[in-house]
């Protein structure tokens, strides 16, 4: 019979990638097998073999330890009773050396008091003597291997954290967000202006703020303002100031965000909610490097660098006359365009466990681990609300974990709900055809159109764009699945 150690579900905490195709196979894993008992330590060995493990073997802690060394093994199965070195000892021997090494011991039925002392002293399990099955042997062994790979994913991770430190909190080693890398490399010398275009929540502040800290104006203010946050009537003061009597309520003279931003950067973001007159004043401010007060006739120099951003289609916006083409192709010297989290699945792990350390912290809590489950929801979820959506998802988590391990039910509902819109085969069987066809028509249509919007966050025309139809045939279906 196998004993489990105090482990919430130890074969959910596998390596991510591999887990998407199943568990670690045997034959990649390497056990070294250390029992002072020639016959014992056969049987184990041949059972082992049969699996498709790589097994090594010896008769006695100390040479065990030089094995270790030399065999790179991923698991130990070790006798708790043993001349010389005894089990606890190679056990501490080996903590002492790894942290990737898990140990599984091997007692008697009357000895397990000191096999749960060895769980306590960091073994990963123990066997008890005779063995339930070949089958329990076998599996104890992977889900100890497996154990040790996340582990190695653990630190892999965090060390890719601190290599992408430099770009702030922008997270991801995904090849599209390794070409917004080489682009903030590319553009963060030079002193022209930038349009970021994302989705919301893929972090186009954060990459305007690594250009900005990465360039010669890092020492000097960065100036984030979101023109869609500010009432029409204001905007203009806001970017470019005013004098006393300007307007009612207008005191005394004020400088605005651009006077602000003298010597730095200033990133307009949402710039596509710019008013049509306000577009023709900040045209004119990047042709000419200055600004004019509103109330005021006399210009003002500015050196301030621009940034904008925004999550709307621009070019949309130009052909239906809201964005002026002149300032659109000023504003756009460099384009980097933000991927959407829906195209860099493969950076999810990396950003989970990024938001992961951050509020845990916070909360003061130790939880330091994603299941297999949980992690799988994560990467299955479309995230129509990008990086924002999932950093929001890790902190709920940590709230509700009830232990070191974030589990799936710790998720929000959204998350985690995997329910298939479609009909079951066997009711549509039970309906004639004529009537089967339209219900699965519909069916199709309502899902596919829902699930469309949800992905492009809530935006009708992306989403229309992204399912290739037009915008009021996509508009007429969502009113007919309502």
């Amino acid at each position: 019979m196998i004993f489990s150690s105090d482990k919430s579900s130890s074969d959910e905490y596998l390596d991510y990638n591999e887990a998407e195709n199943g568990e670690r196979s045997s034959d990649n894993i390497r056990v070294l097998v250390v029992d002072d008992d020639a016959s014992s330590l056969r049987s184990v060995e041949r059972i082992l073999k049969s699996k498709g493990f790589w097994v090594f073997s010896s008769t006695d802690g100390e040479a065990a330890i030089e094995v270790m060394k030399e065999a790179n093994v991923d698991v130990m199965l070790v006798d708790l009773v043993m001349p010389k070195m005894n089990g606890l000892e190679v056990l501490k021997t080996v903590k002492a050396e790894s942290r990737y090494i898990q140990v599984v011991m091997m007692t008697a039925f009357g000895d397990v008091d000191s096999a749960v002392e060895a769980v306590k002293e960091g073994a990963y399990d123990f066997l008890t003597k005779p063995f339930q099955s070949a089958d329990a042997l076998a599996l104890s062994v992977k889900k100890a291997a497996n154990h040790s790979k996340l582990l190695k994913k653990n630190d892999e991770l965090e060390k890719e954290l601190e290599v992408h430190e430099r770009y702030g909190n922008i997270i991801g080693a995904s090849s599209p967000m390794m070409s917004v890398y080489k682009m903030v490399e590319s553009v963060a010398h030079t002193a022209s202006t930038v349009l970021i275009e994302g989705d919301s929540g893929t972090g186009k502040e954060l990459v305007a703020r690594a250009i900005h800290s990465r360039g010669p104006r890092a020492n000097m203010p960065f100036i984030p303002v979101n023109c869609s946050a500010i009432p029409e009537t204001l905007v203009e003061a806001e970017l470019f100031g005013h004098v006393r009597g300007a307007f009612t309520g207008a005191v005394e003279n004020r400088k605005g965000l651009f006077e602000a931003a003298d010597g730095g950067t200033i990133m307009l973001d949402e710039i596509g909610d710019l008013p049509l007159q306000v577009q023709v004043k900040l045209l004119r401010t990047l042709q000419e490097g200055e600004i004019k007060r509103v109330g005021s006739n006399e210009s003002i120099k500015v050196n301030a660098r621009v940034v904008a951003a925004t999550n709307v289609n621009i070019i949309d916006a130009m052909e239906r006359g809201v964005f002026r083409q002149d300032l659109y192709y000023r504003l756009s010297v460099i384009t980097i365009t933000m991927p959407p989290l829906r195209d860099r699945a493969e950076d999810i792990p990396l950003i989970a466990y990024h938001f992961l350390k951050k509020y845990s912290q916070r909360a003061g809590r130790n939880i330091n681990r994603i299941s297999i489950e949980a992690m799988r929801a994560l990467r299955s979820h479309a995230w129509p609300g990008n990086v924002r959506e999932l950093e929001n998802a890790i902190e709920r988590a940590v709230v509700m974990a009830r232990n070191d391990v974030i589990l799936p039910g710790d998720l929000p509902q959204s998350v985690i709900d995997t329910r298939n819109p479609s009909m079951p085969q066997d009711i549509l069987l039970d309906l004639p055809f004529n009537e089967a066809k339209k219900k699965s028509v519909e069916l199709f249509e309502s899902g596919y159109a829902k699930g469309m919007l949800k992905r492009a966050g809530g935006n009708v025309s992306e989403a229309a764009r992204q399912s290739g139809m037009d915008r009021s045939n996509f508009r007429r279906i969502l009113r007919k699945y309502k």
